[in-house]
C-alpha cells in the first residue's frame, strides 16, 4: 500500500511540474542558504585558527604598556632589554625559546626598485618562536649576531617586489643608509589573522637594527615560546612575577606590560566566527519556514482542485488514513526533493565562494543531513493540515463539487 501511495504522489507531482518546482523553491533556497553559510563559517574558523597558529606554537607575546595598541600606558611604559629575554629563558620553567624583537619602518631599495616595509631585528630564536622556515639560504651566524653584521633575510613579498623572477639570494639590499647582503629567503606564510601581509618583512640581526637603524638598545617585543605540554597559566604567572621584579614595580603598581597568548586569541576569534556562523545559519533557516508555508498553500490548492477525485476514492472504499497518507507523502516528497536540490546547489556555491574568500572548503555531513532531515520534517508539519482536510471530506459533498 505504501508503495502504491508513493506512486500516486509522484504521479501527481509529475502532472504539475512547474507548480511543483515553484512550490519547492523556498525549500531549495532555504537548505542551500543554511548549508552555504555554515560551510563558509566553518572554513573561516579553520582559516583563523591556521593564521593564528602561523604566529607561533604556544606563543606568548610580551609588549610594554598596559594593553595592546595606543592608549593607557602604551607610550610611557619602558621597553625591554636583552637581559630580560635572557632572564626569562633561564629562570622560568616550561619556556622553549625567547626571541627579543624590535621593528622599524623603512624604505628598502634593490635593483632600482624601492619598497616600504617593516625591518625586524631579532636573533635566530625568532625562527622557532614565530614559526618561520627558510625557503632558501641560512640563518645568522654567531659572529653576525654579535658584531651586527650587514646581512639580512627577506620575506617572499620583498623578494617578489624587488627581484621579480630573479633570485634574491646573495643580492644587495639597501636599508636606509646601509647596504646588507641577502643570506636567506623566508618561506611564505601569506595573510595574517588581522589581514596583514606576513611575508612583507626584512629580518636583520638585533644588534644590526639597534646600531644602524634605531640608534638605541630598546626591545619592543619579547616572543616567548612555551614547551609542548606546559601549563600556560603557570608560565604566564611566573612571567608576570619575573618582569615585575625586573621592572621594579611595587605591589600597588599596575603592570606596565601586557601578555598576549596566541592560543587564547585563536579561541576568542574562533568563538566569534562560530557565533556569527550560527546566527547566519539561523537567519537562513527562516526561509525554510517560508518554504514550508508555500508547500502548505499549494497542497491546500491541490486538495480543492482534486475534491472530486478524493470523493471518488472515498466512495469506492478508500480509507481516510490512505487519503491522508497520499497527500502527506506528496508533501514530504516535495520537501525532500527540495532538500536534495538545495544540497547540490549549496555544495557548488560554497566551493566557489570559499575559493573567492580564500578560506578552506570543508564538507560537513552533519549539517547536510540535518538540513535534509529538517526539510523532510517541514513537509510533514506543513503537509499534515491539507492532508487531514482531504481525508475528512464528505464523499457525497466531494462528488457534487464542481
Amino acid at each position: 500500500m505504501l508503495f502504491n501511495t508513493l506512486l500516486l504522489a509522484l504521479r501527481s507531482i509529475r502532472r504539475n511540474l512547474l507548480r511543483s518546482f515553484l512550490t519547492i523553491l523556498g525549500i531549495v533556497i532555504g537548505v542551500a542558504a543554511v548549508i552555504t553559510m555554515v560551510t563558509l563559517g566553518n572554513g573561516a574558523t579553520v582559516a583563523v585558527q591556521t593564521q593564528i597558529a602561523s604566529l607561533g606554537t604556544n606563543l606568548l607575546m610580551v609588549r610594554p604598556g598596559q594593553r595592546l595598541g595606543p592608549g593607557l600606558g602604551a607610550t610611557s611604559a619602558p621597553t625591554f632589554k636583552l637581559a630580560d629575554a635572557e632572564a626569562i629563558a633561564t629562570q622560568i620553567g616550561g619556556v622553549q625559546v625567547v626571541a627579543p624583537e624590535t621593528r622599524a619602518g623603512s624604505t628598502v631599495v634593490a635593483n632600482g626598485r624601492n619598497w616600504t616595509t617593516s625591518v625586524t631585528g631579532s636573533t635566530n630564536e625568532w625562527f622557532e618562536a614565530a614559526n618561520w622556515k627558510l625557503a632558501s639560504g641560512r640563518e645568522f651566524s654567531d659572529d653576525e649576531l654579535r658584531s651586527g653584521g650587514a646581512v639580512c633575510i627577506v620575506g617572499e613579498t620583498i623578494r617578489r617586489e624587488l627581484w621579480g623572477e630573479r633570485p634574491a639570494l646573495d643580492g644587495q639590499l639597501r636599508v636606509r643608509k646601509f647596504s646588507c647582503q641577502v643570506i636567506g629567503v623566508l618561506a611564505s606564510k601569506g595573510q595574517g589573522a588581522m589581514g596583514n601581509d606576513q611575508d612583507d618583512v626584512v629580518l636583520v640581526p638585533l644588534s644590526t637594527l639597534q646600531r644602524r637603524v634605531t640608534g638605541n638598545t630598546r626591545i619592543s617585543t619579547l616572543l616567548v615560546s612555551m614547551k609542548e605540554g606546559s601549563d600556560p597559566q603557570r608560565v604566564k604567572k611566573s612571567l608576570v612575577q619575573l618582569l615585575r621584579e625586573r621592572r621594579k614595580l611595587a605591589d600597588t603598581d599596575d603592570d606596565n606590560f601586557n601578555i598576549l597568548d596566541t592560543r587564547q586569541l585563536a579561541d576568542t576569534l574562533s568563538g566569534t566566527t562560530q557565533v556569527m556562523t550560527t546566527l547566519l545559519g539561523a537567519v537562513a533557516a527562516v526561509s525554510l519556514l517560508v518554504g514550508g508555508i508555500g508547500i502548505m498553500n499549494i497542497m491546500l490548492v491541490s486538495v480543492t482542485e482534486r475534491t472530486r477525485e478524493i470523493g471518488l476514492r472515498l466512495a469506492i472504499g478508500a480509507l481516510e488514513r490512505e487519503v491522508l497518507l497520499q497527500f502527506l507523502i506528496e508533501a514530504v516528497v516535495l520537501a525532500a526533493l527540495g532538500g536534495l536540490i538545495g544540497i547540490v546547489l549549496a555544495t557548488g556555491a560554497s566551493m566557489v565562494l570559499a575559493g573567492l574568500m580564500n578560506v578552506p572548503w570543508i564538507f560537513d555531513p552533519t549539517v547536510n543531513l540535518l538540513s535534509f532531515g529538517f526539510s523532510a520534517v517541514i513537509g510533514v508539519v506543513f503537509g499534515y493540515f491539507p492532508a487531514r482536510r482531504a481525508a475528512r471530506l464528505d464523499p457525497i459533498e466531494a462528488l457534487r463539487h464542481e
